[in-house]
């Protein structure tokens, strides 16, 4: 899924785009994951991993591994989508907390409203780079919360990036 693509794609067709670039990503396929739903102007995405053979671990509950991995990009994908080509954007750490094991479909839901695009915007403006912990749970169909996942976000301006690679030396 390159998601720079997604820029030249007019507006109302992104989110479809975004979806079907999940849907055939090896990687994500593998995981068990599949979205559910992406909202028109990308600032909520929901992933189903349902509990089914092959997302299955030896005492057959939930993999932590589909767990981790459908949070894994969903947060760079609605930014890089969201913001101008001009920024870079990856996961610079992650956390994962299981609460209890999960023996039924879990969901989970992500979220950056404009207010955050915009504060993202106004900070690389003054830093040239900034970083964003996001939170993720996944719960059952009744709210019940199995897994948290924390997601630090690294974003930068293109050229401010470039800049202090070549002033670090690297």
């Amino acid at each position: 899924m390159n998601l720079s693509l997604l820029h030249r794609i007019p507006e109302k067709w992104r989110a479809r785009a975004m979806r079907a670039g999940f849907s055939v990503h090896p990687a994500f396929r593998r995981s068990g994951g599949r979205i559910q739903s992406i909202s028109p102007d990308l600032s909520r995405v929901c992933i189903k991993l349902p509990f089914k053979w092959s997302t299955r671990n030896l005492v057959g509950s939930l993999y932590g591994g589909s767990l981790f991995a459908i949070t894994d990009g969903v947060h760079v994908a609605m930014l890089l989508a969201r913001l101008s080509r001009d920024f870079i954007v990856w996961d610079k750490a992650a956390a994962i907390r299981y609460r209890r094991p999960a023996y039924t479909t879990l969901f989970a839901e992500f979220r950056i409203d404009q207010k955050e695009i915009d504060d993202i915007c106004e900070t690389i403006e003054k830093n040239g780079e900034t970083s964003r912990k996001y939170t993720v749970e996944l719960k059952d169909q009744y709210g019940e919360i199995y897994t948290v996942v924390e997601r630090m976000i690294y974003i930068a301006d293109k050229a401010y990036y470039k800049q202090s690679k070549v002033s670090k030396g690297g």
